[in-house]
């Protein structure tokens, strides 16, 4: 299997300062970085493809990646452009790059579960308790469900042969993934309702997702909060300097 770390965000409210989100610096490294390692430390990657600005990119990671793809301001574009160097895959791993404090562990296990289910499109989330266990101070947006509360993850899988089926569809759910709400409208007013009064359940989105698409969705609960914690603000970068300080 191969991997797709998705690298281009350029402009966020939170970081004015900084052109390319990737190459923010924490603890003297760039930020991909260390998703980068992680990824490689996985036994069932092989190569990876950054997508982002390629001319940045190239000189931070210095060879890090097995390919660097120039990137558009389109997520799901980004994702085609990336296939194309791994267009025999049957299988593929997608992550964001502001996710610092993923370990191999929480990918393998996501990995893992995804391949059981043996589903076309896979997406990871971690319950409010898993987090506040690990990361009391770690201020996530929460998704309340019948099962308990949860918030999206930044870590999926999926078949290649969907991707014309989902490309409209995708691309809402990624920009929005820590948005519960902007992703229920895109599933129908009727989530919106029920997610507002705690009703819906997992299975409910999933079937919800196989209907829309016509594919075989899944979910996978991580027992890993860090598939999870994203850098999107100052804070977030003072919880990730912390913790990994402590490695």
């Amino acid at each position: 299997m191969n991997a797709i770390i998705l690298a281009g965000e350029k402009k966020n409210e939170n970081f004015k300062a900084l052109e390319n989100k990737a190459l923010l610096k924490i603890n003297d490294r760039y930020m991909i970085d260390y998703v980068l390692d992680s990824v490689r430390k996985v036994s069932y990657i092989d190569k990876i493809a950054v997508v982002g600005d390629k001319e940045q990119l190239s000189k931070a990671l210095q060879g890090k990646a097995d390919y660097i793809i120039q990137g558009t301001e389109s997520i799901v574009d980004n994702i085609i452009l990336a296939l194309e160097e791994f267009s025999q895959d049957e299988e593929i791993l997608l992550l964001t790059c502001d996710i610092p404090m993923i370990t191999p562990e929480a990918i393998e296990h996501f990995i893992e579960n995804a391949k059981q289910k043996n589903v076309d499109l896979c997406y990871s989330i971690v319950e409010k308790s898993t987090n506040d266990e690990k990361y009391p101070e770690a201020k996530r947006t929460y998704a309340k469900l019948k099962e308990g509360q949860f918030t999206g993850g930044n870590v999926f899988y999926f078949k290649p042969e969907i991707r014309d089926r989902c490309r409209e569809f995708v691309d809402e759910m990624l920009k929005h993934r820590k948005n519960p709400a902007k992703m229920a409208r895109t599933l129908g007013i009727m989530f919106l309702l029920k997610l507002s009064l705690g009703m819906l359940t997992i299975d409910a989105i999933k079937k919800k997702c196989d209907s829309l698409l016509n594919i075989n969705a899944g979910v996978v609960i991580s027992p890993y909060p860090e598939i999870g914690n994203d850098v999107d603000k100052t804070s977030d970068i003072e919880l990730v300097e912390k913790y990994l300080s402590a490695l």
